[in-house]
């Protein structure tokens, strides 16, 4: 799997996770007037997972971010050292997106 594709995933994978802590909550909100021994431990237990998930999925994003800006940099820095090389690339992906976009 290549670095893009890995990012994009990983990308998504914040994105649902963020969905799914968010349900999560609104469960546990919704369950607040609950009573019940067991079921106040659950929610506390529940609630301080949602917490540590919470802090991994911040980790996560600020390291993809890291990831992202310097990948941009080392981009922006090929560029400026081989223009005509980008120039060519961009051009032939150019080529293929048109000819992509010509079969449809």
């Amino acid at each position: 799997m290549n670095q893009s594709s890995y990012e994009a995933s990983k990308e998504q994978l914040i994105d649902d996770f963020k969905v799914v802590v968010a349900d999560a909550e609104a469960l546990l909100k919704a369950t607040a007037n609950q009573g019940g021994e067991q079921l106040i431990a659950l929610r506390a237990k529940a609630e301080s997972s949602l917490k540590v998930a919470k802090a991994r999925m911040a980790d996560a994003q600020a390291e993809l971010l890291v990831r992202t800006k310097a990948a941009a940099k080392a981009t922006d820095v090929y560029v400026h050292n081989n223009p005509w090389q980008a120039i060519g690339v961009a051009a032939g992906v150019g080529v293929v997106i048109g000819l992509l976009i010509g079969r449809r």
